[in-house]
């Protein structure tokens, strides 16, 4: 295969709206020790780069901050601390963009970076990310058309950011080229799941690759489709089953565990245990202290309980990086503390950011806008739209009340009806609709406060 130049494709990134020198930047590593946390004592140890473990296709969605709260633990899992995991993942990422720039596929370097930037996007926040892997797949279909791999890569990647249709034209165009069904299959259940497609195949394949495969990668997708079916007691045991089957040294798996868990309990069941949310978090933050949801998650129920100091501390670095949602739910702990003209600051930057991720990554964000509009984004015709486009995508269960929440804010009671008997048909069979706001839904009524009844599992197809 040619080649161009690294300036030549340093050119042509920028010309795709991506600053090229930022992945350039990244090529100089960086060292040093760091402590790893044993149970509740410490030691000095350093950690390559290749001791991080990129967990599976979509579990791989920056910010310094505060302590966690005294007595929370890591549990007895042995891992690496969360500030030196995440920089052996950005030493990981720099030596895989450097590999990919001097020698194409050799090494792996494509499939190394979608990992990674997956994970960065996923816990610490970095939308650049989104970008970058965008225009990974556009340079791969530029300089290798006809490998089935270059698709399979494709796939994952619009599948990442809820490009669903895409996504499943490039599983297609992989089958095409010679890509097994075996290593397309991950891909394909993914999206099956995140669009509520034929979900009683897809947990039947699940469990089945939980058993003969077994591994975290395999049980942290059937939890999660566990959840999205109203299985709830038994998601927390398969939750609990990877965790203690789990023997690798990154702290990104238990992490991801445990903010699944805060958001089990503290979100979906139908008689939800804030506490038990609440410790959940903090273990997530104890293994990764930068992990950006688990943030936003934990302030929520910091500000809940009055704890407006603790919720502030938790979501300014976010917040001063741009992120959204930080932004957003700093906006309303600091109109509970009287500060009104920085609530606003944050507000307005918050609807920027929100308006800068739509004009990017406009189905990977729609249902967190919307959420946003519908609240003290304050523009409830916007979140419509936005929701019902939502909804086109990934007819899911959180989809449906979304865009019937919206629907009746905006006083379009025929389409709430209509999203109502559409979603009791689609999902009228599984428990999660069956102990949900939804099901309970008269015409024309809101199934929930738009600011405090909705889950926001982040980057999670």
């Amino acid at each position: 295969m040619k080649r161009d130049g690294i300036a030549d494709v340093r050119r042509r990134t920028n010309d795709a709206g991506v600053r090229f020198a930022d992945v350039r930047g990244w090529m100089s590593s960086q060292g040093g020790t760091a402590a790893i946390a044993v149970g509740t004592c410490t030691r000095r140890q350093t950690m390559p780069a290749h001791a991080i473990k990129p967990i599976g296709l979509f579990w791989g969605l920056l910010f310094l901050g505060i302590g966690i709260a005294p007595g929370v633990r890591a549990s007895t899992l042995q891992t690496t601390s969360g500030d030196i995991a995440v920089s052996n993942l950005e030493s990981s990422l720099r030596a895989a963009w450097s590999d990919y720039l001097r020698f194409a596929r050799k090494n792996g370097a494509p499939d190394r970076i979608v990992q990674i930037e997956q994970l960065k996007a996923q816990f610490l926040g970095d939308i650049e990310s989104l970008d970058r892997l965008d225009h990974l797949a556009e340079e791969l279909r530029r300089h290798e058309p006809e490998a089935g791999e270059t698709y399979l890569l494709s796939a994952r990647i619009a599948a990442y950011l809820h490009r669903f249709e895409e996504a499943e034209a490039d599983l297609r165009q992989a089958g095409r080229r010679g890509v097994l069904a075996a290593m397309s299959e991950p891909v394909r259940l993914s999206i099956q799941q995140a669009t509520g497609k034929r979900l009683a195949e897809v947990l039947a394949v699940r469990r089945r690759r939980a058993q003969t495969i077994a591994g975290i990668d395999e049980l942290l997708p059937l939890a999660a489709l566990l959840v999205d079916l109203g299985e709830y007691e038994e998601a927390d045991r398969v939750y609990a089953r990877a965790l203690a089957q789990y023997r690798d040294v990154s702290p990104f798996p238990p992490a991801w565990v445990c903010f699944q868990r805060g958001v089990l309990w503290g979100e979906r069941m139908p008689a939800p245990q804030p506490e038990r949310a609440r410790r959940y978090y903090e273990m997530a933050l104890a293994y990764l202290p930068t992990y950006v949801p688990a943030r936003v998650h934990l302030a929520e129920l910091y500000a809940r309980r009055g704890a407006l100091a603790k919720a502030e501390a938790l979501l300014t670095p976010g917040a001063r990086r741009g992120d959204p949602e930080s932004r957003w739910r700093l906006a309303q702990v600091l109109k509970e503390q009287g500060r009104a003209q920085e609530a606003q600051e944050q507000l307005l930057g918050a609807r920027a950011s929100y308006d800068r991720l739509l004009a990017r990554h406009e189905l990977a964000f729609a249902d967190h806008a919307a959420e946003f509009y519908l609240g003290d984004g304050n523009d409830v015709l916007k979140a419509l739209s936005l929701a019902r486009r939502n909804l086109a995508n990934r007819p899911t269960l959180r989809a449906f009340e979304l865009a019937h929440e919206a629907a009746v804010r905006v006083g379009e009671r025929r389409l709430a009806a209509n999203l109502l008997a559409e979603a009791r048909a689609r999902l009228g069979n599984t428990k999660a609709f069956q102990v949900s706001l939804l099901s309970r839904a008269r015409t024309g009524h809101p199934t929930a406060a738009p600011s405090e009844g909705m889950t926001r599992p982040r980057r999670t197809p």
